[in-house]
């Protein structure tokens, strides 16, 4: 089971619910086979604390999609810490409307793709990225939605 901490730091309308994101979280943990009780934050902000966190973290100074920051501390805790994702909701709507799918699809999809990220998939070669997104494609088709990656062969 994971304890969920969400965070609403937008303004933004139309936000996904606690319980919508709890069950997105819970939808890639299941199917990466993570089974452990753990917590885990999201936090959804508006552009300014988005471009600053990846200004300061990744040294790129614009708002992006989704950070995850993974804990990996080395220290005994009473319940397994995963770490943290942030959401920038006006890049999240902004992308829905360039890639012209439903919001909601988009929102599911980077709770995925960050939970992932925290889990240790990536995407830095060609190997590890079609792995990690073959996943993400067949924990959207379980959440119902279309496969997010759509010009790709997956």
């Amino acid at each position: 089971m994971i304890e969920l901490d969400v965070q609403y730091a937008s303004a933004a309308a139309d936000l996904p619910s606690a319980e919508q994101l709890q069950q997105w979280v819970q939808a890639a943990l299941t199917a990466a086979a993570y089974n452990e009780p753990a917590e885990l934050t999201i936090r959804i902000v508006d552009e300014e604390e988005g471009q600053a966190l990846n200004r300061d973290y990744r040294q790129r100074d614009y708002a992006t999609n989704v950070l995850s920051f993974p804990f990996d501390e080395a220290i005994e805790l009473p319940l397994n810490l995963l770490g943290d994702l942030v959401i920038c909701a006006a890049v999240v709507s902004r992308e829905a409307a360039q890639q012209e799918k439903a919001v909601s699809a988009h929102w599911a999809h980077l709770v995925v793709h960050g939970c992932l990220h925290l889990l240790g998939y990536d995407h830095m070669n060609d190997d590890d990225a079609d792995t990690m997104e073959n996943l993400e494609v067949a924990i959207m088709a379980a959440l119902g939605f279309a496969n997010p990656y759509p010009d790709e062969l997956n």
